[in-house]
């Protein structure tokens, strides 16, 4: 019953941004092909990866990465920021460009936080942060996600 729980939050979060992303093609203001928006999420996630960790976590080559890459630039969706410690390398920042287009999902994620908030007792949201915390760090050690610093260039905070 838990797995299907779960599994039901997370295909609505999931159908909800789709929703929101196909609207956006009848508005003609969608410009990410499927591909580019997988990347993109990784990307998100990562935090400011550089284009080796983007192909590392994506499992593809170097070069096919930078062309992935190449075509998000030139969509205005993500800068190629040099490293300050290592002048040869870049790191990849998402702009507001994007921000804005991934916003619909966060504001989905806010507002289903803010219900459960009045909903659910105090002690009840906290157990369920401790839960959820331990699900991410714990239970899922395959993927390791940056800390968030919210000050950070490319980096969203938790709700934008």
């Amino acid at each position: 019953m838990l797995d299907e729980a779960f599994a039901d939050v997370y295909t609505k979060f999931k159908l909800h941004f789709y929703k929101q992303v196909f609207g956006r093609f009848a508005q003609r203001e969608a410009t990410l092909t499927t591909v580019e928006s997988f990347c993109m999420e990784v990307i998100l996630a990562m935090g400011t990866p550089t284009v080796a960790e983007f192909s590392n976590m994506m499992q593809i080559s170097t070069p096919n990465a930078a062309y992935k890459i190449s075509s998000l630039v030139q969509k205005g969706y993500i800068e190629k920021v040099r490293s300050e410690t290592d002048r040869r390398e870049y790191h990849l920042v998402v702009t507001q460009k994007y921000r804005d287009y991934y916003n619909i999902s966060y504001q989905y994620l806010k507002t289903v936080i803010d219900r459960a908030k009045e909903r659910f007792e105090p002690q009840d949201l906290q157990k369920l942060e401790e839960m959820l915390t331990v699900v991410s760090k714990e239970l899922m050690p395959e993927i390791q996600l940056p800390d968030r610093d919210p000050n950070a260039p490319g980096v969203l905070p938790r709700f934008v």
